[in-house]
């Protein structure tokens, strides 16, 4: 025998946690996330070309 499932109260809750989010969020945290997160991809860009040229002068001496 089919079961119908009725999915009402799990939209209604996961909608509800989603708009109670979004009412919390202040333009101010959004920008700041923004910001931070070019400031670490900036920084971790920076570190990984930092180690690719560490490790071509570790192995020179080797070639």
């Amino acid at each position: 025998m089919p079961h119908a499932h009725d999915h009402t109260t799990a939209w209604g809750t996961l909608s509800g946690t989603v708009l109670t989010v979004l009412a919390t969020i202040d333009s101010m945290d959004i920008i700041k996330t923004v910001v931070l997160a070019i400031i670490g991809a900036s920084v971790s860009f920076c570190v990984s070309l930092f180690w690719k040229w560490v490790w071509a002068r570790i192995r020179r001496p080797f070639d």
